[in-house]
């Protein structure tokens, strides 16, 4: 085999490894809510399910919760745990409803290596469904930016 060739054989081999996800994000831990896969599959569009259930990301810009800025809370799609207030909402410009902190006891976390480095997944903390990452670029208090995919949320106005 020529080398480029085997460089390039070893590269996609790697990169398949590193973007192959089996189940949830948290599946090492217990959680309050669970379900069967055929019960998330009939709860969850095939967009939900990919992204809570097979830590996927929704395309930027796609959520309408994205440029939401009605006073309430966002809750998981996938139990209702309220995760967000409004209140630390904010326009991070990245096309994904982004948050600077979470409702206390509303998210787990863990690293995520699935990209060629470390980050921070975030989940619910009560059924488990991926939600997003938290990165160290947000906004003071915390200067944490809470990435969150909107098909993961539900919003319930105040």
């Amino acid at each position: 085999m020529e080398r480029r060739h085997f460089i390039t054989a070893a590269l996609a081999a790697g990169s398949a490894a590193a973007f192959a996800r089996f189940g949830t994000a948290a599946t090492d831990e217990t959680f309050e809510v669970t379900r069967t896969e055929a019960e998330w599959r009939a709860m969850l569009s095939d967009l939900e399910y990919k992204v809570m259930r097979e830590e996927g990301t929704e395309r930027a810009f796609t959520s309408p919760l994205d440029k939401n800025y009605a006073d309430g809370t966002y809750q998981c799609r996938g139990c209702d745990l309220p995760l967000y207030s409004s209140e630390v909402k904010y326009d991070s410009g990245t096309g994904w409803p982004s948050f600077w902190q979470a409702l206390d006891g509303g998210i787990g976390t863990k690293p995520d290596r699935s990209l060629f480095g470390v980050r921070t997944e975030c989940h619910c903390s009560r059924c488990g469904s991926h939600l997003g990452h938290i990165f160290d670029d947000g906004p003071a208090p915390t200067g944490k930016r809470h990435c969150i995919n909107g098909v993961s949320l539900t919003f319930v106005a105040a």
